[in-house]
Parts: structure tokens; C-alpha cells; sequence
């Protein structure tokens, strides 16, 4: 299937914002169904906002050696690791 970039408008600012046929091809084959409803900005807002009631954890990944934070408690005898090593994993 054939993705061509398209202009959505996001329900909370008003703003358009582009959705890219890379984004499309991604939520396509995460198999989300439906489009971004928010641009960046306002998706980066409503994340923050969701997590600032949360307590974050600074800990060093496991993998990396880099500092990093992780919103749960972390245990001992289990690794953790910052978002790139984690994401270079689960691939």
C-alpha cells in the first residue's frame, strides 16, 4: 500500500500538521487505526502533563553506562536501560 503525506488538524490547538507517509507506514504496521488526532506540540504537552504527577527514578542503564530516568522503582537484581538501549533490544 501506497502512502501519500496528508494534512490533519489537530483538535485541541487548531494548527495542521503534517502526517508523513513514514508516520502512516508506522501506525500501519503497529496496527493503529485510527490518525493522530493531536500535532507534536500538543501530543508533547498532553504527555508531560500525564507524567508530571509521576515519580521518576534516575538510574544507570545496564547496557550503556548512560544516566537515565525510569517512572517505576527499579529492582536490584534486574536491568534497566535508557530508551535506546531498551528499544535496540526489544528489535
Amino acid at each position: 500500500m501506497a502512502f501519500e503525506d496528508k494534512t490533519l488538524v489537530c483538535k485541541d490547538c487548531g494548527a495542521e500538521f503534517l502526517f508523513s507517509a513514514a508516520e502512516q507506514e508506522f501506525y500501519a504496521e503497529k496496527g493503529f487505526q485510527n490518525e493522530p488526532s493531536r500535532c507534536r506540540s500538543c501530543r508533547s504537552a498532553r504527555k508531560q502533563q500525564r507524567n508530571e504527577g509521576r515519580e521518576m527514578f534516575t538510574v544507570i542503564c545496564a547496557e550503556c553506562g548512560k544516566e537515565t530516568q525510569v517512572p517505576f522503582k527499579p529492582v536490584n537484581d534486574r536491568p534497566v536501560y535508557c530508551r535506546d538501549c531498551y528499544d535496540n533490544r526489544r528489535r
